[in-house]
Order: C-alpha cells, then sequence, then structure tokens
C-alpha cells in the first residue's frame, strides 16, 4: 500500500495527478476530469493518495478512502516551498510528493460529513454577521451626516432609525432606502438566530459540546467551532500543543544564547481563535462586575489584566481557555472551577 504514492493538484474541474513508485521518481502523470478521476482511484490498486487540504480536499479524500485508499492532506503554506521554478499544476503534484518526505510536516486530518455541516453552520453565521455589521455601519454613517448620532450598541440602531422616520427627521428621498436597510438588518439577525437555533439542535446530545460549555468563557459557538474545524483533539501531545496551533503563543525569534518572544504568532483558525478570545474578554467583564470571590481561573486573569493590560490579559487568558478545551476533551471530563485560596 505504501509502495505507491498518488499526489493529486486539486481543481474545480481538471486534476493533476503524479504516480511515483520510487522516492523522488514520477512514474506516471495524468490530467483527468472530476469523473475520470473517480474512475481512476476506483480502478488503481490500493496507495497513499497525498492532496493539498484545501476546497473540496475533504470530499476527494473521503472518495479515495471509500476506495481502499489511504488519504494524506498537507498544509498549502507546507507545500509551496518545494514548488521549483514556474508554477504549474504538474509542478504542484511534484511538490506533493516532495513535501510527503518531510517527517516534520504534519498531515491534516480528514473532515467527516458531520464536521463540514457544522463548519457550514458558522460559515454562513460568519458572513451574515459580517453583512450586518456592514449595514450597520453604513446607516449610522449617513444618519451621521445628517446630525443624528446613534449611541453606541448594534441593538440601538434599528429603533433609533425607525424613530427617526416615524417622527419625519429624515428626507423622505433617503426614507424609503433606510427603511429597506432596517429590514434587512432585522432578516440577518433573524437568519443568524435560526443558525444558532439549528447548532443547539444539532449538539443537544453531544457529550463533548456540553462538557466544553462547562468551560468559563467557552459557549455554543467556541464548543460547536471546536468540534468542527479541529476534531480529534487527541492528536495533540499537550494544551500548549493546541494552544499553539490556534497561534495563541508568542512568535519567537532566537539565535545562540538570545531567546526572543514576541507577539502570538496568529497562525492556525482566524476564526476559532477569535471566538476562544471574544470568550476570554467576556469572562475577564463577568469577573470584575461579579461580588462573589472569584475562582482561580478568574482570580489569574484578573491579576493578568492588572499586570499587562485588557488586550494582553484577554490572549493569555485564551491561551488559558485552549489549554483547558484539550485536557476537558482529552480526558474526557467536564470542568470544575477551583476556589481561590487567600493566605
Amino acid at each position: 500500500m505504501d509502495s505507491t504514492t498518488i499526489a493529486v493538484d486539486v481543481a474545480k474541474s481538471v486534476f493533476e495527478v503524479a504516480v511515483s513508485e520510487k522516492l523522488g521518481h514520477v512514474a506516471r502523470r495524468h490530467r483527468l476530469s472530476r469523473g475520470q478521476f473517480e474512475r481512476f482511484l476506483a480502478r488503481e490498486e490500493a496507495a497513499t493518495v497525498v492532496m493539498e487540504a484545501c476546497g473540496t480536499a475533504h470530499f476527494w479524500g473521503r472518495v479515495a478512502q471509500r476506495e481502499g485508499h489511504r488519504v494524506v492532506l498537507l498544509p498549502p503554506h507546507a507545500v509551496r516551498p518545494y514548488v521549483l521554478r514556474n508554477k504549474t499544476d504538474g509542478a504542484d503534484a511534484k511538490a506533493l510528493l516532495e513535501a510527503l518526505r518531510n517527517g516534520d510536516l504534519h498531515s491534516v486530518p480528514l473532515k467527516s460529513i458531520d464536521q463540514h455541516v457544522l463548519a457550514g453552520l458558522h460559515r454562513m453565521r460568519s458572513a451574515w454577521m459580517a453583512t450586518r455589521t456592514a449595514r450597520l455601519n453604513t446607516v449610522r454613517g449617513l444618519l451621521r451626516e445628517l446630525g443624528h448620532c446613534i449611541p453606541l450598541g448594534a441593538k440601538r440602531v434599528v429603533p433609533e432609525l425607525r424613530a427617526l422616520i416615524e417622527h419625519d427627521a429624515i428626507p423622505s428621498p433617503l426614507r424609503t432606502v433606510l427603511l429597506e436597510a432596517a429590514l434587512e438588518i432585522e432578516a440577518l439577525e433573524k437568519r443568524v438566530r435560526a443558525v444558532e437555533h439549528e447548532l443547539e439542535a444539532l449538539t443537544a446530545q453531544d457529550a463533548s459540546v456540553e462538557r466544553l460549555r462547562t468551560i468559563p468563557g467557552v459557549g455554543l459557538l467556541s464548543a460547536t467551532a471546536v468540534i468542527a474545524f479541529v476534531g480529534d483533539l487527541h492528536r495533540f501531545p499537550s494544551g500548549r500543543h493546541f494552544a499553539s496551533y490556534l497561534g495563541l503563543t508568542p512568535r519567537e525569534t532566537s539565535t545562540g544564547l538570545k531567546r526572543r518572544l514576541g507577539r502570538i504568532s496568529k497562525r492556525g483558525d482566524p476564526y476559532l481563535r477569535m471566538l476562544l478570545i471574544h470568550g476570554a474578554r467576556s469572562l475577564l467583564a463577568h469577573a470584575k462586575r461579579s461580588k462573589s470571590e472569584p475562582d482561580r481561573l478568574r482570580a489569574w486573569a484578573l491579576e493578568r489584566e492588572k499586570a499587562r493590560g485588557h488586550n494582553k490579559a484577554a490572549v493569555a487568558l485564551a491561551n488559558k481557555l485552549a489549554r483547558i478545551v484539550w485536557a476537558v476533551t482529552t480526558r474526557g471530563q467536564s470542568f470544575k472551577p477551583v476556589q481561590e485560596v487567600n493566605p
């Protein structure tokens, strides 16, 4: 099975295939359509199929698995340095064969259909939220030019706009357009709520999601995003490796006896990192408002905020939340807060 390697440069309609039976040597090349490529996978004997983890790669990986092949997905940014000279489909396929020989490259796990369903819901919600934010900013800007400044808060825009329209405070040519914008914003908010209800229904009986939601600062979106975009956390040796995978550990520039740690690397999925940082900000705000004695996690976060400022404390807390997510998932236990013991 491992003696033959099939490198595939995935595309929308034409697939470049390089078959290698000896390290560093391409024995056969094929240029196939979608239908031809599927028949090619069914016809070939069991081999190692390597692709970049790009669009449709997970689908074709599942197709190859059904035909008895071993599938390896490599990160595109790690394959790019192996492309020699000009970039062509053939060079990309050959680069995959070369990158596969590097034992330090970590492959991307093949996503299941259930993971893609969750990821699709998150992507649609994120797109609708971005459109909603754009419409809110446009409405605010137009009203500000007319002397109407809406107070902070996304929920205040539509009620304030409707009140201005009812009191004829907006010129009539613009009134109809802004009313349509208000209706569009309300429709987008309705779609976002529908996605959240769908996520809640899909994961209602999922024990792993329930355990993750016991962590302070980790809600429905963060918990389901971990399942959708990361999958099995047992592949990470420790919580620090998982935090590093999300780009929440310092970027290092060291040489000789000098070790320099800078800002976070921001590698990995920016969406999941954003959710964890927002969760950390929410946890910090709750810890400052609460009148009860904080537990050890909240006390540590408040101490970090006092020493380094709010933003750095939020990122540091997001790093800690990522480690807790790894521990809760790998140990199969819910999060149990530890009360701070005052000396």
